[in-house]
């Protein structure tokens, strides 16, 4: 019977299984199919279309290429201009005639990495008053020299590249600035030109093809890889002087066809150039069939592994919802099974306080009649006996009134209390048991614990059910800890917490269950489910963690004030 009963969950959750992999499956073939075949037809109107855009396809990563380039170079000239454009506002004359001053200045550059060589300040007369750098050109005289008069004019000077006696490549960049007393001084600083061939080789050029930078004279500022190296004179007649790039198709002096892509910068009289030939350029078209495949293979590789992971995530989900759906469904059942134990408590109850009140009548009238009786030598005796008696029927009206309140026989009174206050006044009462097995009682009671509106005297009940209950999972000099504070969307929380023995994992889920009991051969199983009622009724959440060996925690969430409305749709 035992393996039948395995066999018959082991097929249940196997044909759970079964659905979902199908499920997975259907959806995985239904979202290949959607986005397969438009790429496909896509793919295929390309082919065709990519013969009358060859000329587009070529030449548009050409004019990016170019564009991107050109953005670079300005971007590093400008930035190098506004250095020093910076450093001629941040300074005054006097202070850029020290000559530590301005030897500090070149370090901060260098250090830097901007690539300048040197820098200077040439008053208005054209000498060169103040240097730092590796050469000895103090005192020398720049009035006939192009960046001296083309700063006068203009402001600011970028120069072509030149030699000069420093035998090798560089630029100069000067910067024209107004003293208060109207007379002029231009700070000057030179480059070296390698970063100019860094860029060029950042372009990441196609195989065969060129990329240099001319003057708008014609002359190499940069190397070529075909055509001449820096300050030759290009033999390719490049006549664009325009900022917007243009292409031209000719022969070069190897009688090559090559195409001839150009832009002019707009900071400097620099063009910059790409040569390509077009054996290349034809060559993509030669290639396509390759590059079609392999973005077919990459497109659907990651279109699958899209798919299959989307697909995961969607059934994970579902499944999920599921579980959650039993889980409410556990919830539900697990109400109504409270429900129905409770009408049977009531009824238990209503039962028992009858014959209770004729035992109450019969031990007052007894404890009367031998109070009145004199001569009697059991007096003392007897008075105990009915005294205990009177005891007992007390003790059983407070059950039968917890199971009346089990039952929603009891009407709920709510009123503003304070459940620290509670927890000392249940802590009292239970203070003989604590001095006896000298329990540890860890309070973490927060003080600016908010005051709610529920029902004193239920939450009373609560918290001594699941104190009573720590203390019996316990053992002596046991630690149980209890701790409150305000939750962020209102009401406050509670925890108890305590080191005991802990629930076993596959019993936890039942411990709310009516009759349900962990302790063998002691309880009555209805403590914790009373409790779940009550909570449940007053619009508070319970929840419970806990670990054999560890201990196990309560946590109870009550809301700021009772919503009778709520537990009347409920």
């Amino acid at each position: 019977m035992y393996w039948k009963n395995l066999n018959k969950i082991f097929f249940i959750k196997k044909r759970s299984l079964d659905h979902y992999e199908v499920l997975k499956r259907n959806i995985i073939i239904v979202m290949l199919l959607i986005t397969i075949i438009p790429l496909i037809t896509m793919l295929v109107i390309n082919y065709f279309q990519y013969r009358f855009h060859l000329k587009d396809q070529v030449m548009s990563p050409l004019y990016a290429m170019i564009e991107k380039t050109r953005h670079s170079f300005e971007l590093f000239l400008d930035q190098r201009l506004a250095i020093i454009r910076f450093i001629s506002t941040s300074y005054r004359f006097e202070e850029l005639c020290n000559e530590k001053i301005i030897r500090k200045i070149l370090i901060s550059l260098k250090r830097e990495g901007f690539g300048f060589v040197d820098i200077g300040l040439i008053n208005s007369k054209g000498d060169l008053i103040s240097y730092a750098g590796p050469y000895s050109l103090l005192g020398k005289n720049y009035l006939k020299q192009n960046s001296f008069q083309a700063a006068q004019i203009k402001g600011e000077y970028i120069s072509n590249v030149f030699m000069g006696h420093r035998k090798y490549p560089h630029i100069v960049i000067a910067v024209q600035h107004l003293r208060d007393n109207g007379q002029t001084w231009i700070l000057r600083a030179t480059i070296g030109t390698y970063f100019f061939d860094n860029l060029i080789s950042s372009m990441r050029l196609p195989r065969k093809t060129d990329a240099f930078l001319i003057s708008k004279e014609g002359v190499f500022q940069t190397n070529s890889l075909y055509y001449g190296n820096t300050l030759e004179e290009c033999p390719i007649k490049i006549s664009n002087n325009s900022f917007k790039s243009s292409s031209v198709e000719q022969k070069d002096s190897s009688n090559r066809n090559i195409i001839i892509v150009s832009t002019a910068l707009s900071i400097a009289d620099y063009i910059l150039v790409i040569v390509q030939p077009q054996s290349v350029a034809m060559e993509s078209w030669y290639a396509l069939k390759t590059e079609m495949i392999i973005i077919v293979l990459i497109s659907f590789s990651i279109i699958i592994f899209t798919i299959v992971r989307m697909s995961d995530i969607l059934v994970k989900k579902i499944k999920t919802s599921d579980k959650n759906r039993e889980k409410v469904l556990d919830e539900l059942q697990h109400t109504q099974k409270l429900s129905s134990v409770g009408r049977l408590a009531a009824g238990v109850a209503h039962e028992i306080n009858n014959p209770l009140a004729i035992i109450n009548q019969k031990a007052g009238l007894m404890s009367d009649l031998i109070y009145l009786s004199d001569g009697f030598d059991k007096k003392i005796k007897f008075t105990e006996l009915t005294e205990s008696i009177l005891k007992s029927v007390d003790r059983c009206r407070k059950i039968t009134h917890r199971l009346l309140g089990f039952s929603k026989r009891i009407d709920i009174e709510i009123e503003p209390i304070n459940i620290n206050k509670i927890i000392n006044e249940v802590l009292e009462f239970l203070e003989k048991d604590i001095l006896y097995r000298r329990l540890d009682i860890h309070m973490n009671l927060l003080d600016s614990l908010i005051i709610i509106k529920s029902d004193h005297g239920q939450i009373e009940q609560v918290l001594l059910n699941l104190l009573t209950n720590a203390f019996d999972a316990v053992e002596d000099f046991g630690i149980i800890e209890i701790e409150t504070k305000n939750n962020i969307s209102g009401g406050i929380r509670i925890k108890i917490k305590d080191n005991g023995c802990g629930i076993p994992k596959n019993l936890i889920k039942n411990i709310f269950d009516p009759f349900f009991s962990t302790k063998k051969d002691k309880g009555t199983g209805l403590g914790l489910s009373i409790t779940y009622g009550i909570i449940k009724k007053l619009g508070g959440e319970i929840s419970v963690s806990s670990k054999e060996k560890e201990g196990t925690v309560f946590i109870i969430d009550l809301p700021y004030k009772f919503n009778e409305m709520e537990q009347v749709n409920e």
